[in-house]
């Protein structure tokens, strides 16, 4: 049996398109308050879904993830897709220098490593202290009590300035000499994972900026694994933070670092267990580091994590699954691990028949009926 195109194939999937998007709007047809989902609205209201999307999309435009998860019906994979589809078409006019993360303009602030730091912890928005309850309250909520809510918060808020930066927890740690110093081989140029092929083995700089990208549940099933018992990177998190960070580009004219904008990121430094130096220096502590665009806690605290892990494997070969470069690189990526299990949605006639066919002769040759 040879492949045969379907006929009507171009009408069929129109027709999906058409029902996709019908699904999209069919509130309205019994609602008659049922209103577009404005993106303004998911901007402000599914922060978090906007920030996962931005950092799996590769691009820092939020307004444009807002975009993508309202046509992609709040699929986080297909809209990533459908902004790295975007980001494609766009002119590469420029490139910053390597940004100091110092100069973040924070919202939260947390050491585990610490009771006190310098400047002091700073818990910001998280949800990390509140009881995990459904909020009923919430089911029918009026546009009056939604809007006192901000009200009421900016009323109370206290009247403080914070300062314009915070020092790093680890140059403390750095400064005692329990920490490898930042040597100058470390600032070499980065790997650009969007005009070069991964072929290992890869610099640091490859695997980070992968990560960077990668699909938030990849990293952290992987992490976890790690952290179960197939590795033995327990870290303990010296830093975590969420601001945001200026962006530097060159002037077209004078050439200087002019600041262009800011970018909202997560950025984790974690320490994990001490080793000798190389050439029998003294033993010191380890470090692992995660930074990925948005608000996105989890995904910075797993990128640490393998961060820390494929370090070791490249030194000391890999012992386990997180540990190989290969392994976790090559599957992190949600854009390409969705496309690959799609494709088997796909016409796969041709490959099923030949099965067919062997499977048929091989029970005709051992007697047993077809």
């Amino acid at each position: 049996m040879s492949y045969v195109a379907i006929k009507g194939g171009g009408r069929a999937i129109a027709g999906a398109a058409a029902v996709t998007e019908y699904l999209r709007t069919a509130e309205g047809l019994d609602n008659d308050r049922a209103e577009p989902l404005e993106i303004d609205a998911i901007l402000h209201q599914l922060r978090h879904l906007v920030d996962r999307v931005v950092s799996e999309g590769g691009v820092y435009h939020p307004k444009f993830a807002a975009l993508a998860i309202k046509q992609s019906l709040g699929d986080t994979l297909e809209a990533a897709f459908a902004l790295r589809a975007w980001r494609s078409t766009r002119p590469r006019l420029s490139a910053t220098p390597p940004l100091d993360t110092t100069r973040m303009r924070l919202i939260r602030r947390i050491s585990s490593a610490f009771k006190e730091i310098p400047g002091g912890q700073m818990l910001g928005p998280t949800p990390d202290y509140a009881l995990r309850l459904l909020r009923l309250e919430l089911m029918d909520e009026s546009p009056d009590a939604f809007r006192a809510v901000a009200r009421a918060w900016l009323d109370n808020c206290p009247d403080a300035r914070l300062p314009d930066s915070f020092p790093k927890v680890l140059d403390a740690l750095r400064a005692e000499g329990l920490l490898p110093p930042v040597t100058a081989a470390r600032h070499q140029t980065a790997f650009d994972i969007t005009r070069e092929p991964l072929v290992f083995p890869l610099p640091r700089s490859a695997a980070l900026a992968t990560m960077a990208r990668a699909e938030t549940g990849s990293l952290l099933a992987i992490a976890y694994s790690n952290m179960r018992g197939y590795g033995d990177v327990h870290p303990t998190v010296a830093e975590l933070r969420v601001g945001y960070l200026p962006v530097l580009l060159p002037h077209p004219v004078t050439g200087e670092l002019t600041e262009a904008g800011e970018v909202l990121i997560t950025e984790c430094e974690v320490v994990a267990m001490y080793e000798a130096e190389e050439n029998g220096g003294k033993p010191m502590f380890t470090i692992g580091y995660g930074a990925c665009f948005g608000h996105n806690e989890v995904k910075a605290i797993s990128m640490a994590i393998l961060d820390r892990a494929l370090q070791k494997g490249m030194q000391d070969g890999a012992a386990n699954p997180s540990e190989d470069p290969e392994f976790v690189l090559l599957h992190v990526d949600g854009v390409d691990s969705m496309g690959f299990a799609s494709h088997y949605k796909m016409p796969h006639y041709v490959t099923f028949q030949s099965d067919l066919d062997r499977l048929r002769t091989t029970q005709q040759k051992s007697g047993e009926p077809a």
